[in-house]
């Protein structure tokens, strides 16, 4: 007999004006640093719900990582919050890029307001993503210092590009209700975590 997963493994409800960070990565593997910047996103840019996006692979790594299906049920064991949702919904609806991410999910859940979290070193590379600008000019973005990003975080591209839509840190909860381009560095305390670290030490397999 087949056994159904629960629907909101499926398709993530969203209650009419609610706001919801997007989580996008690979989670190969998923980690405590990934739950503590997700508990600092709610918090510091009061959000409603946060929603990990464990992508099918990234365009940017030439080695694929392991399984979604393995992926997505670490995350789930990993990340038991009631305002958390881990999803694959990027290899449901089949989007590889975070511009056709964000730009299907809109046109899903129309009354939902979105904004796209990273941690800093991502905003540092965030130049070289697929359609980075039309991703600024459509949602805003709410970063999280992790060690030793921050400087270049702040002297990115993407940072110089968009300096005057740059909100406070001190205004960070506003930063779901702000037109984009619209973006928000905040420093917190990091959990000094990478997935790179945990396979080097042989604690997770890709096979």
């Amino acid at each position: 007999m087949t056994v159904k997963r629960p629907l909101r493994w499926e398709v993530p409800h969203v209650p009419d004006g609610q706001t919801v960070g997007l989580l996008g990565g690979s989670f190969d593997p998923p980690h405590a640093g990934h739950v503590h910047i997700t508990l600092q996103a709610l918090r510091r840019f009061g959000l409603h719900r946060v929603w990990w996006l464990v992508s099918p692979g990234n365009p940017l790594k030439a080695r694929g990582p392991a399984p979604l299906a393995r992926r997505v049920a670490a995350a789930r064991r990993l990340m038991q919050h009631p305002n958390v949702t881990v999803t694959d919904i990027e290899a449901r609806i089949g989007t590889r890029y975070t511009a056709q991410t964000i730009g299907r999910l809109r046109a899903l859940y129309p009354r939902a307001g979105f904004v796209w979290l990273m941690g800093a070193d991502n905003l540092a590379e965030f130049h070289k993503w697929e359609q980075w600008q039309w991703i600024m000019e459509n949602v805003p973005v709410g970063v999280l210092a992790r060690p030793g990003a921050r400087i270049a975080a702040r002297c990115s591209v993407a940072a110089s590009r968009y300096d005057a839509a740059m909100l406070p840190g001190g205004a960070a909860h506003l930063l779901p209700r702000m037109p984009a381009p619209c973006w928000c560095l905040v420093n917190v305390p990091m959990v000094n975590l990478s997935s790179t670290d945990i396979r080097a030490r042989g604690d997770w397999a890709r096979a």
